[in-house]
């Protein structure tokens, strides 16, 4: 029987039996694999690192869409960067939006989740209210003037393709992409396991806005325990309102929902102490 063992960190590592395998190929930018194992259904790798599968996708595509949408309350404008297996798009299109603008670098991708993840995007690749544009993130952020009410990066970890979207120009680019009370969040790694990712993207993106900070969640796929987002904006009211206000918003959206509700939502930004050490030891 054939396995897949994860690349991602030296000392330790994932491995997961092959029980279906339905794609393997180099594309123009990455390795890409999809196969079917019997405890996460449909798995799917970039260059030796399993970005999503089917058991546990929910938790993360509805944590890095609904918490910044939520907290917006009026966002007509979405931006997503990468997440070209489509989760991200189906969460974000359950929203009444005007538009949404997704950014993804590998075409392939795109094409071989419809095909072998389905469930992943649901039929969202059909929305009318889509512009897929096939381009590097980083490039699209620099040449466009389009402005956006919530900003996605669900993005690969900082190497290969994925390295630029954590750097201080990214960050840069994307408030300036912004609308004067837009949200950014960004998919930030695994912080028991990479610290310095949180502390690097802390600096970085903490000097481009006045409110910065993470959320976190829980994602079995990703080894490690939580899994943290960055959240950026210059209206510090987003991040701090009222329960019930969230209540009522989520309520008028009548969105089903497998993890995010709005507890979740408020206490997703109390972070675990080694955490918030790691943070201010950054300040220190």
């Amino acid at each position: 029987m054939k396995h897949f063992k994860e690349t991602l960190y030296d000392a330790v590592c994932q491995e997961y039996r092959i029980d279906k395998l339905y794609f393997e190929h180099k594309t123009e930018h990455q390795h890409l694999m999809i196969f079917h194992n019997a405890m996460l259904g449909r798995v799917m790798t970039l260059d030796g690192i399993v970005q999503t599968t089917e058991a546990d996708e929910f938790i993360y595509h509805e944590m890095l869409a609904h918490v910044p949408m939520v907290a917006h309350g009026a966002a007509k404008r979405v931006l997503i960067i990468g997440g070209g297996d489509g989760g991200m798009l189906r969460e974000v299109c359950k929203h009444p939006i005007e538009s949404v603008t997704q950014v993804e670098i590998d075409q392939a991708v795109v094409d071989m989740s419809i095909e072998f993840l389905p469930n992943h995007s649901a039929g969202a690749y059909d929305d009318p209210r889509l512009n897929l544009v096939i381009d590097d993130g980083m490039n699209f952020l620099k040449n466009t003037q389009e402005k956006f009410d919530v900003i996605i990066s669900d993005s690969t970890d900082p190497i290969g393709p994925g390295e630029v979207l954590f750097s201080d120009t990214f960050y840069a680019h994307a408030k300036r992409c912004l609308n004067s009370n837009g949200i950014l969040v960004t998919q930030n790694g695994v912080p028991f396991f990479q610290k310095d990712e949180v502390q690097t993207t802390y600096q970085r993106m903490g000097a481009n806005f006045t409110d910065m900070t993470f959320y976190c969640a829980p994602i079995p796929t990703y080894y490690g325990g939580f899994m943290t987002f960055a959240w950026g904006t210059d209206d510090a009211t987003a991040r701090t309102i009222d329960h019930r206000d969230i209540e009522q918003r989520w309520q008028q959206l009548g969105i089903s929902t497998r993890y995010y509700n709005p507890g979740m939502h408020q206490s997703s930004f109390a972070l675990p102490q080694y955490i918030v050490a790691a943070l201010n030891d950054v300040e220190s």
